[in-house]
């Protein structure tokens, strides 16, 4: 509810503070004292386009404040928890106008004026006095329907149902994306794994290949090398004669020395007998060791064929072995992704048909709904002068491609005002004041439910009076009464229907028009019925009827 507006310095208004209560709110005055700025302001600090122009003249800067009592269940508290800001009982909605800026803040803490508007279209509605919000937005339509019709149960199935769907075709779409491009790939891999078959790599085989090369391709080296240190050790003047010979030599005195030279002869018998080993050895490996110029080649080619492949498949020939293996893995798969495309499809059918069947229950019950809304609006058009007019809630189907969790429906308030004309949306066939009567219908009908946003009217007696206008007033009493109306009026008999009465004046002050707002006493709130209804020259009759019209219950 709103409690509090602040002014500073807008068009003609240099400072204004109001506070409001709840039930019905009456606002007078005469024309161009004031009362459609007192809008514009509450439209600034609701989050509405920045206008520089309403900065008062002579002044560099202008500041409108909108304070607000949140319910603790109210939805704004949510979209203000997201956006990581304090929010207590009360709610305080900021805009400035200054040097081509416009601030805003929401209890002290800057926001931008898109989040500043998308709570300003929680708290209160302004009917008819800015394009495209309220219940002129479209897209409120569905969610109001849905309101009145009470099926909450259905809706809620319908959405788990959408859910479910879309995530069903979210997997079949992944998992098929994924066969798609293997089976794209199968001739490949068939290709690929049977080179790899023929080629039979192995772990490390390239690092062997490459030490036997290196033998074959040194052969004759290392024959020479190894014949060559053989006889360095087995000839008459080698290594292991000469080391016998020492041996000899000291076995002739190791019994004249008491056997001192002992250990040294044995060691070096140990030395012969190792020596006569490796002599053993080289001569084998040189009769082994077989330079073979086709082996060679053989080793050549086979390193060839194991890195074209490596090369193939960007990794090292080491890898081919797993490569090989990883193959054959993903061709089987194939045979068992074929099964579960067929189950991935099957669910998502499945699920789609669920959908499809909650979505069209919710349908059917919004067409009820809709018959319902239509009638009740229609009663309440001819006593507010619009006999001629017809309202008309559309529901149509949804191209396939933008069904979502509210169902298969586009939902639109349309209405005529006269006969011949085509049906439209409200705000393209109606004038201000037809405009606005068209909203009071629809909101005196929408409005059980929907306790926590303010409403305001503005022009909604605009060219109505007597009856009419009573009946205008009655329905925005009732309205007063279980949702904060505020209401801008021409007419006596609204105005008296008012629970609280503010009277917008113009005043010259030094030379400076300025407008000031004060909220009437009782009897503040007769004498002001009576000018409505007499003009300036108030007489006691006009007193008198003003009474009549206040007390009046009808």
């Amino acid at each position: 509810m709103l409690v509090q507006l602040s002014i500073r310095n807008i068009v003609l208004i240099e400072k204004l503070d109001l506070e409001f209560s709840s039930g019905l709110t009456v606002l007078t005055g005469e024309t161009g004292a004031g009362k459609s700025i007192l809008l514009d302001a509450l439209g600034l600090a609701l989050g509405s386009r920045a206008d520089f122009s309403l900065v008062r003249h002579g002044e560099i800067s202008a500041q409108v404040t909108a304070c607000f009592q949140i319910p603790q269940e109210h939805a704004v508290r949510q979209i203000l928890n997201e956006a990581g800001i304090p929010l207590q009982t009360e709610l305080i909605l900021k805009r400035q106008l200054r040097q081509d800026r416009s601030p805003a803040s929401i209890n002290d803490e800057p926001v931008s004026v898109a989040l500043l508007r998308k709570c300003g279209d929680l708290l209160i509605e302004i009917q008819g006095q800015f394009e495209g919000r309220g219940l002129l937005d479209t897209d409120t339509h569905l969610t109001l329907l849905d309101r009145i019709a009470g099926h909450s149960h259905l809706l809620q199935n319908t959405n788990k149902a959408h859910m479910a769907w879309r995530q069903a075709e979210n997997e079949f779409a992944s998992a098929e994306a994924i066969f798609t491009k293997a089976r794209e790939e199968e001739n490949w891999l068939r290709e690929s794994l049977n080179e790899l078959d023929l080629l039979a790599p192995k772990k490390a085989e390239e690092t062997e290949l490459l030490a036997e090369r290196n033998i074959h391709a040194n052969a004759n080296r290392i024959i020479q090398t190894l014949q060559s240190s053989h006889e360095i050790l087995n000839n008459d003047e080698g290594i292991i004669n000469k080391i016998g010979s020492v041996s000899a030599q000291l076995d002739k005195i190791d019994p004249l020395s008491g056997n001192l030279v002992s250990p040294t002869i044995e060691r070096l018998q140990q030395i012969i007998f190792a020596l006569n080993e490796i002599e053993i050895d080289l001569r084998d490996a040189a009769e082994k060791l077989d330079g073979d110029p086709a082996r060679l080649e053989d080793i050549d080619e086979r390193l060839h064929l194991l890195r074209v492949q490596a090369r193939k498949h960007d990794c090292t020939p080491d890898d081919l072995e797993d490569l090989y293996h990883s193959f054959q893995e993903k061709l089987t798969r194939l045979d068992d992704e074929t099964g579960e495309i067929a189950q991935l499809r099957l669910y998502r059918d499945e699920t789609y048909k669920n959908f499809v069947e909650c979505a069209k229950g919710l349908s059917e019950s919004r067409k009820i709904a809709a018959l319902k809304l239509d009638q009740q609006v229609m009663q309440q058009l001819p006593v507010l002068k619009l006999e001629t007019a017809e309202f008309k809630t559309d529901i149509r189907l949804l191209p396939a491609e933008k069904w979502n969790i509210d169902g298969i429906d586009k939902v639109r308030f349309e209405a005529k005002t006269n006969p011949g004309q085509s049906m439209g949306t409200i705000d393209k066939i109606a004038s201000g004041g037809e405009l606005a009567r068209f909203l009071l219908a629809l909101k005196v009908v929408l409005s059980e439910g929907e306790p926590d946003k303010s409403l305001i009217f503005d022009e909604v007696d605009s060219g109505v009076g007597g009856a009419v206008a009573a009946a205008v007033g009655s329905r925005l009493s009732a309205l007063g009464q279980s949702t904060q109306t505020l209401v801008i009026t021409h007419s006596p008999q609204v105005a008296a229907k008012g629970e609280n009465h503010f009277k917008i004046s113009k005043l010259s002050v030094n030379d400076t028009v300025i407008s000031q707002t004060n909220l009437l006493s009782a009897d503040g709130h007769i004498e002001e019925v009576a000018r409505m209804l007499a003009g300036e020259q108030i007489t006691d009759a006009a007193r008198m009827a003003a009474r009549t019209l206040i007390e009046s219950q009808g």
